[in-house]
């Protein structure tokens, strides 16, 4: 990672940069235009850039609705340049993500992804199994971030955009 690294909020001034960085990314567009209608419909609870001159990374956090009275949210997408993918961009968005998160007093964070990625920032699979979500699975990962547990299952319900998600 470079020494000029910077993680910041996003601005305004940054919207088509993280446009196409998640399409240079994943190769594909269905993850820029995530971000994009989360932001359209209110529903970036914490959006962070990572910048080294121009901005190489991004991480979106958005609202998980549910019943048990949990500040819950998910963390989609994540995404790095390729040229600056395996340097600890990435790394550094999500545990960012997750203190401010955590200084907020969000109790949970539910992500879908590669569990060998993001057991390192302790997500696991077996707290997620705990909720309902449209995307139970092994892909499916939760992380407590306080020490308030519910007592008994809840149905997460994501935003409103992960519904165009084909």
């Amino acid at each position: 990672m470079s020494v000029a690294l910077r993680i910041r909020q996003e601005e305004p001034a940054d919207r088509e940069a993280i446009h196409a960085l998640h399409c240079a990314a994943f190769g594909q567009s269905a993850e820029a235009d995530l971000v994009d209608r989360l932001r359209e419909n209110g529903d970036l609870v914490l959006s962070l850039v990572a910048v080294d001159e121009i901005v190489v990374g991004h991480v979106a956090f958005s609202p998980l609705a549910n019943d048990a009275g949990l500040k819950a949210s998910a963390l989609a997408p994540l995404a790095v340049l390729p040229s600056h993918q395996r340097n600890g961009v990435g790394s550094a968005l999500a545990k960012e993500g997750l203190r401010l998160l955590a200084e907020e007093g969000h109790g949970l964070v539910i992500v879908l992804g590669e569990p060998a990625y993001y057991e390192r920032f302790g997500f696991k699979p077996e707290t997620a199994s705990r909720f309902l979500t449209p995307y139970d699975g092994p892909y499916l990962q939760g992380l407590m971030l306080s020490t308030i547990d519910p007592l008994r299952p809840a149905t997460l319900h994501y935003a409103r955009a992960f519904a165009g998600l084909a």
